[in-house]
């Protein structure tokens, strides 16, 4: 059981591998990706085992961007595949640039890189329902004519311009966690569920489909986080604490939450759908899995000290 507390999951956020004040070129990416494994690396240091997910909301929209632009010139890749390509993509980033810190540090820990199978319901109301925005901004001119042509779910976005929306279902298991696991137990740094993994289904013959959606990335790092066991699920996030009132007067930055708390402040809209909503909803789900279960939320300059309870917000059973 000590054992099993040392094995950690951390759902990188998007700022941690595309910070916009770098720029979104592929230097800036690593550059902020190297920043990063510094955390990741101290809880190597303090013994965990590490099991790495991560976002990949913009780096998909670019690729459904270029396949846009390329329509009618190259065959078309689905959003499912876009999944998986940037599954490898990203995690071919964070696994070199891990290994270059570890080298650094004189550590070394063999890393590997799996494009995880989410599984997902294919009758789930969700799909019915897009709520993922992806992809570049466009003109509601635009916006209507690619409704047309595609068929697409376009909606206005905040008065930024309108988006293409897609589906999000619930994810319900890891086709390759049994993988996963054993690399786990065998001390590998596993990367993997990255984006929210690649979302599939079960057809009427009991083989494995894929579906074009996407998958929220810390409901699914929450899934794996059961699937292999770990005690610790660790969220990075472009803020060191989770706050309510936040941007007001009266707000409070919050070092510790129950779960009584947790589901009393996202029922009361604190912790809204666009930001910190699903990171709680994940919380949630986790903490209540196992009374030693717990997360931590908080940024990528936080990660070692509030592994020992000196940073970030700590959501646990009670």
């Amino acid at each position: 059981m000590e054992e099993m507390k040392k094995l950690a999951v951390v759902a990188l956020g998007g700022n941690a591998i595309l910070d916009k004040k770098r720029g979104d070129d592929i230097h800036s990416q690593f550059e902020a990706t190297r920043e990063s494994m510094e955390g990741v690396a101290d809880l190597i240091e303090k013994g965990y085992r590490v099991l790495i997910t991560h976002g990949n909301g913009p780096q998909v929209g670019n690729l459904m961007l270029m396949v846009d632009k390329t329509s009618g010139e190259v065959p078309e890749t689905p959003l499912g595949v876009a999944d998986a390509m940037t599954c490898g993509s990203i995690g071919y980033m964070i696994e070199q640039c891990l290994q270059n810190v570890m080298i650094k540090r004189g550590l070394w820990r063999q890393v590997v890189t799996i494009p995880a199978q989410i599984l997902v319901d294919s009758g789930d109301p969700a799909l019915k329902n897009p709520t993922k925005p992806i992809g570049p901004f466009y003109t509601e001119e635009e916006a209507k004519k690619l409704i047309e042509e595609k068929g697409w779910v376009i909606k206005e976005d905040a008065g930024r311009g309108w988006r293409r929306y897609v589906a999000s279902p619930y994810p319900l298991d890891i086709i390759e966690k049994e993988a996963i696991k054993h690399l786990v137990s065998e001390d590998y740094l596993v990367i993997t569920g990255g984006g929210g993994g690649i979302p599939v289904y079960y057809d009427e013959n009991g083989l494995i489909e894929g579906m074009d959606c996407v998958i929220d990335k810390d409901l699914a790092s929450m899934k794996l986080a059961l699937a292999v066991g770990a005690r610790e699920l660790i969220v990075i996030t472009g803020v060191p604490k989770v706050s309510i009132h936040w941007g007001t007067e009266d707000q409070q930055d919050l070092g510790e939450l129950t779960l009584a708390q947790a589901k009393y402040y996202l029922s009361q809209g604190e912790f809204p759908a666009g930001s910190m909503g699903p990171k709680m909803a994940a919380a949630i789900e986790f903490v209540q899995a196992h009374p030693e279960n717990r997360v931590i939320i908080t940024d990528v300059a936080s990660i070692g000290e509030a592994i020992d309870g000196k940073a970030g917000t700590i959501v646990k059973s009670h």
